[in-house]
């Protein structure tokens, strides 16, 4: 993972696009983005049927009805949108075709969990293999580098893996909360200390590592206690994030401007929605459906998309080669994102006020799709223009930023930290 030099020969591994700092752009990303789009593809499909199912659990009327929608609402959220999106970074990153395995048996996962006719068990059974291969993606990249936070994103892997082999022999999801909560989380801070590495200090990830291990003995620990296990999760979790605040440069660059501010806000609400589910397992596990309504949304929205917004700007560009340039419009869609997470998680789950639950349902997927239109428009318009600033550096003869989907990732440091 360090800073790759320019050489006659291009390989997988480092046929990526720099980011450019302060504005979340790919500096040379004015290539086609090629066969890399037909890997986003399951996850898209993913999210949409996910809102779709979202909206039969509601209670709402939905554009498709079928008949195990609402039951698999929250494999195709976690697996198939958010597994498969960073199974599809972390194969990019290694640069081998077998790494592309991983979001691809994810993707055909999603396809089996959407398909009435394929029996669930085999359905569930397709995800856990993507899981597992996804899993195994780290063992090269731990090859190439002894590094503690991708020995932190390997453990979450191992665990949403544990989580896909158990819910073999669950009718429900409910028992693997816990560990869907450890996957998302662990492998989104090890990314957040990777980016944020200079500002955090050469320790960073041995701490990161440190937390990671305490979760996953939380985990443990609820398998034969769930509630001991749930309130210990509830304390690693809370552990975690007062250490991320703390360290993450988004308390300082907040007050910046532009692209750094926005990414800045979407962190730190991230963190106080993890804050909050940590909360609510510190009363033990959850048996409401509105404690267990609020830890999942918490976390797999609050906490999750909030961090997928804020870093959409440098990693979509690495991985799919395209131009994403940070607009003011982003903040429309993650500010409705916090408005529909208070009403529906502190009238809906908190006051037991159906139609506000409802109504924070429906915001929150609004916000989704709002999202998702605005990087697409914004890519668009990008796709055509040409960066001044990366022609400029170019001619004078300035280094280039280091390439690489590692580097590119990491969006020039200054930007991606922020």
């Amino acid at each position: 993972m360090t800073p790759a030099t320019p050489a006659p020969r291009s390989t997988p591994a480092t046929r990526s696009t720099p980011a450019s700092a302060g504005t979340g752009r790919a500096a040379g990303a004015t290539r086609r983005p090629g066969w890399r789009l037909i890997w986003i593809l399951p996850a898209g499909l993913a999210l949409l049927a996910g809102l779709d199912a979202a909206l039969l659990l509601l209670g709402l009327p939905a554009p498709v009805s079928g008949a195990r929608l609402p039951q698999v609402h929250g494999a195709l959220m976690v697996f198939g949108f958010v597994g498969t999106l960073i199974a599809l970074e972390r194969a990019t990153a290694l640069g081998r075709w077998y790494g592309f395995l991983a979001p691809g048996l994810l993707g055909v996962g999603v396809v089996a969990l959407l398909v009435d006719a394929v029996p669930l068990i085999a359905a569930k059974a397709v995800v856990a293999v993507g899981m597992a291969a996804f899993t195994l993606v780290y063992v090269p990249l731990w090859r190439r580098q002894h590094d503690a936070p991708l020995l932190t994103q390997l453990l979450g892997a191992a665990l949403g893996c544990a989580g896909a082999v158990i819910w073999l022999g669950q009718g429900s999801m409910e028992r693997i909360l816990p560990w869907l909560v450890a996957f998302v989380v662990l492998t989104i801070a090890a990314e957040r200390v990777e980016l944020a590495r200079i500002t955090m200090g050469p320790s960073a990830g041995t701490r990161l590592l440190m937390h990671a291990w305490v979760v996953a003995l939380a985990l443990v620990v609820g398998v034969a206690l769930p509630d001991l296990g749930a309130i210990a999760l509830g304390i690693a979790l809370l552990a975690l994030v007062a250490w991320l605040v703390v360290h993450d440069v988004a308390r300082r660059t907040i007050r910046a401007t532009g692209a750094p501010r926005y990414m800045a806000a979407c962190i730190l609400c991230g963190y106080v929605w993890l804050a909050i589910a940590a909360g609510v397992l510190l009363f033990g596990w959850p048996r409401s459906s509105a404690a267990s309504d609020a830890i999942a949304h918490a976390v797999f929205l609050g906490y999750t998309i909030s961090m997928i917004m804020a870093h959409a700007t440098t990693i979509l560009p690495a991985v799919l080669h395209i131009r994403l340039p940070y607009r003011p419009a982003f903040w429309v869609p993650v500010a409705l994102l916090q408005l529909s997470l208070v009403v529906r998680l502190w009238l809906g789950d908190a006051l037991g006020l159906t139609a506000a639950w409802r109504i924070g349902g429906v915001l929150g997927e609004i916000a989704l799709l709002g999202f998702v239109g605005v990087a697409i428009a914004s890519a668009v318009r990008g796709s055509g223009r040409k960066d001044p600033g990366a022609r400029a550096k170019t001619s004078s003869g300035r280094a280039q930023p280091a390439s690489g989907p590692v580097a590119a990732r990491r969006g020039d440091r200054a930007d991606a930290a922020s």
